[in-house]
């Protein structure tokens, strides 16, 4: 039992630790919420942003890392 959650934790701190690199580098990445595609509404004092393809790009990253890993 010890030994999943060990697992368990250092999985939970490998997610923490790749989504606090993503927020340091996502300024640096060019064009990233500034795709064709991501929804950017601006009227009077209303401001709406929704990166929709930026979303589905990393998604997609996100999703082909990890079914990597999952294989290994």
């Amino acid at each position: 039992m010890e030994k999943e959650l060990g697992k368990s934790l250092i999985f939970a701190g490998g997610i923490l630790l790749a989504l606090g690199l993503v927020f340091l580098l996502a300024g640096k990445i060019p064009y990233l919420g500034r795709l064709p595609g991501d929804i950017h509404i601006q009227r009077g004092n209303f401001n709406l942003f929704f990166p929709l393809t930026s979303s589905l790009i990393v998604s997609a990253l996100l999703s082909l890392l990890l079914s990597y890993f999952k294989r290994r």
